[in-house]
């Protein structure tokens, strides 16, 4: 995002999203939405830039809007089924 800080040591992971103005000050997991000051996850994304609808559980099983790509939310991993 624009105008984002990320503290030396973090590490973004692949396909993450931070949001303008955050401050990302620990490790981003593949495919987080970051934002917020601290940064916090407030979403996962796809890898073709989608927010993911998950259950409200927080686990489970969600496609991208765009390709119908799956991906299993277990914890705080996302992993792509397809």
């Amino acid at each position: 995002g624009a105008n984002c800080t990320i503290v030396c040591g973090s590490t973004v992971g692949p396909f993450a999203f931070v949001g303008a103005g955050a401050v990302i000050n620990r490790d981003v997991p593949a495919h987080a939405l970051m934002v917020g000051v601290p940064a916090r996850r407030v979403g996962w994304m796809s890898r073709h830039g989608e927010r993911l609808a998950l259950p409200p559980s927080g686990e489970g099983v969600a496609a991208c809007p765009a390709t119908g790509e799956r991906y299993r939310l277990a914890g705080d991993t996302l992993a792509l089924l397809d």
